[in-house]
């Protein structure tokens, strides 16, 4: 099998844009794992993608704004909060890479339904919150229904060139999504991202426990990394899963 390379420009976006989105202010925290651990919460089809030896888990907080839904200009409140999702690295047997959701906090009860029911992605409805106090950045959540909290608060600081650890975190081209016993592969494209070392200042984070990993956050993150952002565009679902 020969599987994709990593790229920082993505490939041409197949077929029509289905959905748009902006996501501006982001931090992205990532551990090393085992792939052993990480492989039974995976979407059939689908084994862990590794860098380094290892397999990788996210944790990314960020605004997402500007969004739109089969050609529909951009929602102004439904479709703007901040989002706060734990993530791991996948690869099919067509070689192609992605991204799986474990959870994906929102603010929005409308954006949580319909993503739910569009694409079959975790969301749940937490209050989160996103602040800056000088040169830092904090972010919030907590879910409805006492479940799992996060807190973030990250130092971002100097642009740093390419990076083959921080382009295997970031340049995803595609997420795979597990929905009545099958497996989906969605494509997203934009531009290069711009990336900065950051510091953690302060992590206090529930979720990927909740998301069956845990212990992962007892310790230090790996990586930490800060994009002023993207606008992203997605294409239909295919099969995916090989």
């Amino acid at each position: 099998m020969t599987i994709e390379p990593i790229t920082r420009n993505a490939p041409p976006l197949p077929g029509r844009t289905i959905a748009s989105q902006r996501w501006s202010d982001l931090t992205f925290l990532h551990w090393r794992v085992e792939p052993d651990r990480v492989a039974p919460l995976l979407p059939p089809g689908v084994r862990p993608d590794v860098h380094d030896g290892a397999t990788w888990v996210g944790l990314i907080p960020f605004l997402l704004d500007r969004a739109t839904l089969l050609g529909s200009p951009p929602v102004p409140y439904f479709g703007s909060f901040v989002e706060i999702n734990v993530r791991l690295y996948g690869v099919d047997a067509d070689g192609r890479r992605g991204v799986i959701f474990r959870s994906l906090e929102a603010s929005r009860l409308a954006a949580v339904v319909a993503a739910r029911a569009t694409f079959g992605l975790p969301y749940f409805w937490a209050a989160t919150g996103m602040s800056h106090d000088g040169d830092l950045v904090s972010y919030r959540s907590k879910r409805h229904g006492g479940g799992p909290t996060s807190l973030v608060v990250a130092k971002p600081g100097d642009v740093i060139e390419a990076d083959p650890l921080a382009d295997f975190l970031t340049a995803r081209w595609g997420m795979f999504v597990a929905r009545g016993g099958r497996t989906r592969f969605l494509r997203n494209e934009h531009a290069p991202w711009t990336l900065h070392a950051a510091h953690l200042v302060d992590l206090d984070d529930q979720l990927v426990t909740a998301a069956g990993l845990p212990g992962v956050t007892d310790r230090a993150p790996d990586s930490v990394l800060f994009s002023p952002g993207v606008t992203t565009r997605f294409a239909a679902p295919v099969r995916g899963g090989g």
